[in-house]
């Protein structure tokens, strides 16, 4: 697969359109994704031994570090996971099979190219489509099982009325294509999704997933696929058609071989919470040991190791690994050193404030200010948002991390949710109507909470 090449200051410009701040975060993502296209770019020889430069981004909850791996993954269009290391120690020092995270990530890529197959085929998924729909408009008629017999070569056999036939499908074909039979009733064919098996639950230990999901594939694969009439709309049975005829189309052993390759060449993993898994300064005991075990098993696929899963074998030598933790009462120096080397690059992400909030508020493509007044804008209510609303919002949030938990951007969630929690009850009952929301507003819903530092604690 090719990679887009994006230069580094493209890449930071996209990401500014949805997260506020932390640049050194930002060019450090771009950098490495440019690494990535300038890797494919060099003789073949050497490009085995580039490794990803990995990443760790230190900084509080809330501020940004899981949005800056994802919208790099989709720009890159590259499979993408995201994982919380702690969970690995859920279970002791076994935890969950961290191979886990290559097989999730395989099927995340799986799922990927099989919708961009499915759009290179689109044309011809709407032929077929087509023609099952006018099978169904207009059913072929039988012939005569007399007529049959003879043969249309014998002497007397009639043929059957051809022509007429095909006018009135041509006369349906362009309705179709007008829409004028979009809402007419019809009864088509189509193949079960789970392909008529009854559903198959398989129970086991944590650790060995993968077998039960094998067992199942194995099963589902040996018994046959079912299909059932349906009685639907026109404008429903075309969409179920496209997807059905879509996929019959599809090439599913080039789906796995892109996906494999995908994975392998620019796959990114984001591994959440990696300071949980670094030991303290504290003595050894259980609870250390078992993270230290984390970090020993999370080494060899951030190392370079294959990974068999049920869509064949996958190198993660290539794998884009970016950490993030807060990193309070420990360093990324705690980390063992052997997992310290793989991760060369490390940023740190700063805490927000309250002219950041304001920005976060306004300024990013999917705000949260936008996002609400589109959602209400559904019920005919119009929410304006005045500047000196905004700043009090911002305000708000920013005094209620500093008295609780900090948690960063999530609490504007919050907040707003708590300041439109009225509107949002009775805006179907409202009617068309506009509500401003200043510093007035925002103050009278909110002030008395914030105050009341126990209270927030509980509802902000």
């Amino acid at each position: 697969m090719k990679l887009q090449p994006f230069t580094p200051r493209e890449v930071v410009s996209e990401l500014d359109r949805y997260i506020v701040g932390q640049n050194e975060a930002k060019r450090a993502v771009a950098i490495a994704l440019r690494n990535r296209w300038r890797r494919q770019q060099v003789p073949e020889e050497l490009r085995d031994e580039i490794a990803p430069k990995n990443i760790i981004m230190i900084g509080p909850t809330g501020v940004g570090k899981t949005e800056v791996a994802r919208r790099l993954a989709k720009l890159a269009q590259a499979p993408f996971i995201k994982v919380e290391a702690s969970k690995f120690t859920e279970v002791g020092y076994v935890g969950r099979d961290v191979e886990s995270i290559i097989r999730d990530l395989v099927d995340n890529a799986m799922a990927l190219v099989l919708e961009e197959e499915k759009q290179s085929v689109r044309t011809r998924a709407e032929e077929a489509a087509e023609e099952r729909l006018l099978d169904a408009l207009l059913p072929p008629q039988p012939v005569p099982a007399q007529q049959e017999s003879f043969g249309v070569d014998s002497p007397g056999a009639a043929l059957p009325a051809e022509p007429a036939a095909s006018e009135t499908r041509e006369k349906l074909r362009a309705m179709l294509r007008a829409g004028s039979l979009d809402e007419r009733d019809i009864e088509v064919e189509l193949e079960d999704a789970t392909g008529g098996s009854p559903t198959l639950s398989i129970f086991t230990p944590q650790g060995v997933e993968e077998m039960g999901m094998q067992f199942k594939d194995m099963l589902g694969g040996l018994l046959p696929h079912r299909s059932h009439r349906r009685r639907m709309s026109v404008s429903v049975a075309r969409d179920a058609l496209i997807a059905e005829e879509a996929t019959r189309l599809v090439d599913m052993e080039r789906v796995r071989e892109v996906a494999v390759e995908r994975v392998e060449q620019s796959a990114i993993v984001f591994i959440d919470e990696i300071d949980k898994v670094a030991g303290g300064t504290s003595d050894r005991g259980g609870a250390d040991i078992s993270r230290e075990g984390v970090q020993r098993d999370l080494l060899p696929i951030v190392e370079g190791s294959t990974v068999q899963t049920k869509h064949g074998p996958v190198s993660t030598d290539h794998i884009l690994f970016i950490a993030a933790g807060a990193f309070h009462s420990v360093k990324p120096s705690d980390l063992i050193p052997e997992l310290q080397g793989r991760f060369p690059i490390r940023v740190e992400l700063s805490s927000l404030n309250r002219d950041d909030f304001v920005r976060i508020l306004t300024e990013p493509q999917n705000s949260l200010v936008l996002q609400y007044r589109e959602l209400l804008k559904t019920e005919n209510v119009e929410l304006d948002f005045k500047e000196d609303g905004i700043h009090a919002i911002a305000r708000y949030a920013a005094l209620v991390n500093e008295r609780t938990e900090n948690i960063g951007a999530r609490r504007l969630h919050t907040v707003m949710e708590r300041l439109l929690d009225e509107v949002s009850f009775d805006a179907p009952d409202l009617g068309a109507i506009r509500i401003t929301i200043d510093e007035k507003f925002v103050r009278d819903r909110l002030e008395d909470l914030v105050e009341d530092e126990d209270l927030s604690r509980y509802i902000l």
